[in-house]
C-alpha cells in the first residue's frame, strides 16, 4: 500500500497553491511514495542507544580561545584615511537625502 495517494498529492498541491498535471500527480505520487518509504526505513534502524549526529566522527569545533587585546585609538584608525569628518571617515554621498 503506497505511504502517499495521488488524491493526497493533489490536495497538498493545492494547498501549495501548485497546478499539476494528471501526469506530474502520477509522477509525484511515486517519488514522494518513494521518499516516505525511505524515511520509515531509516526510522525502523534507528535505535535508542545510538545517539543522534550530525557527523559521524567525533570532532569537535577548534577555535581559539577569546583573548581581550587593546583595540586601536580613533587616531590609529583614521591616520590612514584620505578624508576625515568628525572623528569617522569621510566618504562620497551614493545617495539623495530623500533616499
Amino acid at each position: 500500500m503506497p505511504a502517499i495517494s495521488r488524491d493526497e498529492v493533489a490536495h497538498l498541491a493545492r494547498l501549495s497553491r501548485l497546478t499539476l498535471t494528471e501526469a506530474e500527480l502520477d509522477e509525484f505520487a511515486g517519488q514522494l511514495d518513494s521518499i516516505l518509504s525511505h524515511v520509515k526505513a531509516v526510522s525502523e534502524v534507528a535505535a535508542d542507544d545510538v545517539p543522534p549526529t550530525a557527523n559521524p566522527n567525533p570532532v569537535s569545533n577548534v577555535t581559539r580561545p577569546d583573548v581581550i587585546v587593546p583595540g586601536l585609538t580613533p587616531e590609529q584608525a583614521l591616520s590612514g584615511a584620505p578624508a576625515v569628518e568628525e572623528d569617522r571617515f569621510s566618504v562620497p554621498q551614493i545617495l539623495g537625502e530623500g533616499e
